[in-house]
């Protein structure tokens, strides 16, 4: 059994020391479950900034920990085991199924994201925001109207534009808080007493905040969007709508979405922009939708000349104790399908999925199909900043490079 050295992805906090530490798993798990464990770890602890998996003779034994701080051994084994045991262990091995790959074979460029930051094209404005300017800016653009122009050949969909601010219930009811509590992002506010207002002037309008502020907060009636459609479902909740055709929506807008030290660069922002597609109908009707708009934006793809694929996926359901059911099912009922991009040699990144929720939201927000009971609904979203930082990994900064209908769209 080797150990490999753990890599390092959050900053160490200065004068921290840092700890190496090895935990065990209560049992090997096979090889093929370690992405599930990768994906979730960093959420275990805060203290946790880096890792690797101890693996041998195709299963994973163990993982060593680099931790900032020196938390206590017992206390990280508990948790890390917790989480392989209640949200992997319990997990089918089910091999990778590809439905669509692209003809294209493009070799991603090394250091992007530097060359934009040395350019001046991008800005890091804080852990997991980036600032974008051009060609980033018409880049997005183009890609969202060329989004919303594949939709509009075989749909009619009515567009709008939701506020920032998801209301706490609505993402209560969307079953958000039992199935992603890792990504939640509330908002709050000073009460409002003259009281609290002075005593937060004496106390930090100085020194600036620290935990203790929320002492003087009352509000959590509102939560930042993990994505558009919650707005949608919360838009129609109560309604009944028309069986004889089928209804569609559009949006684009900011999501928020916690990613511990997962966030990098332009491929996992906490502060980043959707382009949403919700379909609400009948079971079949949804379901050839999100068919027939896939192919197409396959297609699409393809005419970009652009390396990827897309195949069967599934979320990261944490500290639920159906989770293994729920990922179960939607691998096996092919409930969901990431469009993924290459960005390196040995990485891709989802660019845009396309889900089918059954009648799970109709019934969650009393959205009824006429006298046919629940609505039925499909969602398809795409990423802009990760479909922009994709295009430009394979085909580079410069835009004479790039495939002529962009460099037309963008006005290069």
């Amino acid at each position: 059994m080797t150990h490999a050295t753990p890599r390092q992805t959050r900053p160490e906090a200065a004068g921290t020391t840092v700890v190496r530490t090895h935990v065990d798993l209560h049992t090997p798990l096979p090889e093929a479950l370690a992405p599930e464990i990768e994906r979730r770890l960093y959420f275990v602890s805060p203290d946790i900034t880096g890792f690797e998996l101890v693996r041998a003779e195709g299963e994973v034994h163990g993982v060593a920990l680099v931790t900032n701080g020196s938390p206590a051994r017992d206390v990280l084994a508990e948790k890390v085991n917790y989480m392989v045991d209640n949200d992997v262990r319990t997990q089918w091995v089910t091999p990778p199924k590809a439905i669509w790959t692209s003809p294209h074979q493009r070799s991603p460029q090394d250091g992007v994201f530097e060359q934009l930051l040395e350019n001046g094209a991008v800005s890091e404005a804080g852990e997991g925001q980036v600032a974008v300017g051009e060609p980033l800016l018409s880049l997005l653009a183009y890609f969202d109207a060329a989004v919303r122009e594949i939709l509009a050949r075989d749909f009619a969909a009515v567009e709008y534009r939701y506020p920032t601010l998801i209301s706490t219930a609505a993402l209560q009811t969307s079953g958000y808080f039992k199935s992603f509590p890792q990504h939640l992002m509330f908002v709050s506010r000073l009460r409002n007493d003259i009281d609290v207002y002075r005593a937060f002037q004496t106390t930090y309008a100085d020194t600036g905040v620290d935990p203790t502020v929320l002492d003087h907060c009352g509000n959590v009636d509102y939560c930042l969007p993990p994505t558009m459609c919650y707005h949608t479902f919360h838009q129609y909740k109560g309604r009944t709508l028309d069986p004889g055709r089928l209804h569609v929506v559009t949006a684009r807008g900011k999501s928020f979405r916690f990613e511990a030290a997962y966030a990098a660069a332009l491929e996992r922002l906490w502060d980043f922009t959707i382009r949403e597609i919700v379909f609400m109908g009948s079971r079949e009707e949804v379901l050839s939708a999100r068919e027939l708009f896939m192919r197409k934006v396959f297609a699409y793809i393809e005419e970009l000349g652009l390396s990827g694929f897309c195949a069967v996926g599934n979320d990261p359901f944490f500290c639920g104790t159906d989770t293994s059911g729920r990922i179960w099912s939607q691998r096996l009922l092919e409930l969901k399908y990431e469009l993924q991009l290459p960005v390196a040699p040995d990485r891709t990144v989802a660019v845009g999925s396309f889900n089918f929720h059954d009648d799970l939201f109709g019934q969650a927000f009393g959205i009824e199909h006429g006298d046919e009971g629940p609505v039925r609904s499909g969602c398809v979203g795409f990423g802009l900043e990760r479909l922009v930082y994709a295009f430009l990994c394979q085909y580079g900064v410069v835009p004479e490079n790039w495939p002529a209908p962009v460099r037309a769209g963008t006005g290069r």
